[in-house]
């Protein structure tokens, strides 16, 4: 048997219901591809679900106002993603009349969509005969046939293309790429694959040359960095002041509370008497109410230690003046914010993250 009939066989026996999977509409294909970019499954199909009914249609998406596409999308990450789609259902209605282009040369010129994306849309949707590569066709591609050249440099990407383009079913294609995706996703996985029931395991490189860890090659991995936030959620009465992240940093378009970044770890002492603080308050009389434990919050290539401090003013007009928004306490998280500020707002019981109250 050739690979991909080994390949769909398996896939026919062992292939995931999912919802994007029972249908031919190139929307809710490229919803799922988008959502599932950096997401597991298991999380995203929510996400997809509540999606697809907020925006049933590009149309819908298109015209939604972006505050409520990054609230529908909250707590999924890597945030650029709904932004892209926002920017992507524009660009469809402008130059395509509402419809995804048909052909995966003209699917790369949506923006957001990349490589894999494309392919996934064009093959599953139209049935065009090109690739779907993600990490996981690469890990079983470069373990059954030995291939050593990093999926992350040019000659990677172009040997990868090449081979599963010879090996692709070229009347099925939609199939091929799918089986291929479920494999690596559920047989073929990073860490201790049961190579024992593969069955590939009579040919594969890796497996018959014990390199089933060594294979794919990696490139270099990027080294994370720390970050300082310190949140000052301002109380008049009771409402607070949020603002909303400007472009060219993590959480782009959600809103958060006045933020001061320090170089390192500060203790209220210190930050009081930092610049941004007395920018922040002007000469506005302010009592501190409490403080929170320093939170560690993992994104990809960042570690944030994250403290929150509350703040009560009397006045509101100087806050107002550096346009924050003023919003009820309760109403906060009707706006889209970071998971790490929705999660000190839903925390029961609040020690869960505050100290003993504080007064300065």
């Amino acid at each position: 048997m050739e690979f991909k009939d080994i390949i769909i066989k398996w896939y026919n026996e062992n292939r995931r219901d999912l919802p994007w999977r029972n249908t031919d509409d190139s929307y809710h294909i490229w919803i799922s591809e988008v959502i599932l970019q950096q997401t597991r499954v298991a999380q995203g199909l929510d996400y997809y679900l509540r999606f697809i009914d907020t925006f049933p249609s590009i149309k819908d998406l298109a015209e939604a106002n972006i505050d409520k596409v990054m609230k529908v999308w909250q707590g999924l990450g890597y945030y650029s993603r709904a932004r892209n789609l926002h920017s992507a259902a524009q660009q469809i209605m402008a130059n395509y009349n509402g419809v995804l282009p048909h052909s995966y040369k003209e699917l790369l010129k949506i923006k957001g969509l990349g490589p894999y994306s494309a392919g996934a849309i064009a093959s599953f949707a139209y049935k065009e005969v090109v690739p779907a590569i993600d990490g996981n066709v690469y890990r079983v591609l470069s373990r059954v046939y030995g291939v050593f050249t990093s999926q992350e440099t040019s000659a990677g990407k172009k040997e990868f293309f090449e081979l599963t383009m010879e090996l692709i079913d070229k009347n099925q294609p939609n199939v091929f790429n799918q089986a291929l995706l479920d494999f690596g996703a559920m047989q073929c996985v990073p860490r201790s694959p049961n190579c024992s029931v593969c069955p590939f395991s009579d040919i594969c490189y890796a497996y018959r040359n014990n390199l089933v860890n060594q294979l794919p090659i990696k490139g270099k991995k990027i080294a994370t960095r720390d970050r300082f936030l310190n949140y000052v959620m301002i109380r008049y009465k009771d409402t607070t002041f949020i603002q909303r992240r400007v472009a060219g940093d993590i959480w782009t378009s959600l809103y958060e509370f006045p933020l001061i970044e320090t170089k390192s770890p500060t203790e209220i002492e210190a930050l009081i008497k930092e610049a941004a603080w007395k920018e922040l308050f002007g000469k506005e009389k302010v009592k501190i109410l409490n403080i929170s434990q320093t939170i560690k919050h993992q994104l990809s290539h960042q570690t944030l230690f994250v403290k929150f401090i509350i703040a009560e003013i009397s006045k509101p007009t100087y806050y107002l003046n550096l346009n924050f928004l003023n919003v009820s306490i309760s109403n906060i998280q009707e706006y889209s914010i970071p998971k790490v500020i929705d999660n000190i707002l839903a925390a029961e019981p609040t020690e869960k993250y505050f100290l003993r109250n504080h007064s300065y």
